[in-house]
């Protein structure tokens, strides 16, 4: 029996900590606009030229409207996961993503403004660890548990 070979896209993740961190700590999240009730990090591809870290700076600024971010730690391996069957089509030729995660904080003069030149998100807001979890989209849950478990492990969180 042969077996089935994915395709993954490339992608980096942030997960966002308000400017109040490390007194209080808050995670940024937002709603898509293009599906309802779907709230995650901020992420996207990396372009063939970029390194992780470039293109979690340039998703940042088009995704929320700024880069003035500091990075606190990265996750390190790469995880992936696929994709349900609702967004399969939608991502095709991809099934899933394999993404570099990045925890940082924003700075005091980062101001978000996610009514970008293409809107990604049509909601914000910064919820604490314990809510985060009453927000975040079904088939995300596994790999941001994973990786904010490690965080929390290391003493980030």
């Amino acid at each position: 029996m042969r077996k089935e070979t994915k395709t993954y896209r490339p992608n980096v993740a942030a997960i966002i900590l308000s400017p109040k961190y490390p007194l209080t700590c808050e995670l940024f999240i937002a709603s898509r606009t293009d599906i309802k009730n779907a709230w995650q990090f901020p992420q996207g591809g990396i372009d063939k030229s970029e390194t992780p870290k470039e293109a979690l700076f340039r998703e940042l600024k088009e995704e929320i409207g700024t880069d003035k971010v500091d990075i606190v730690a990265e996750y390190p391996e790469w995880i992936s996961y696929d994709f349900p069957p609702s967004v399969v089509k939608r991502m095709y030729p991809y099934d899933g993503q394999i993404q570099k995660y990045f925890l940082v904080r924003l700075q005091e003069n980062g101001i978000i403004d996610i009514n970008t030149e293409e809107p990604e998100f049509d909601e914000y807001k910064f919820v604490t660890f314990e809510d985060l979890f009453n927000h975040i989209t079904y088939f995300k849950r596994p790999v941001y548990r994973q990786v904010l478990e490690y965080f929390k492990r290391k003493g980030y969180l």
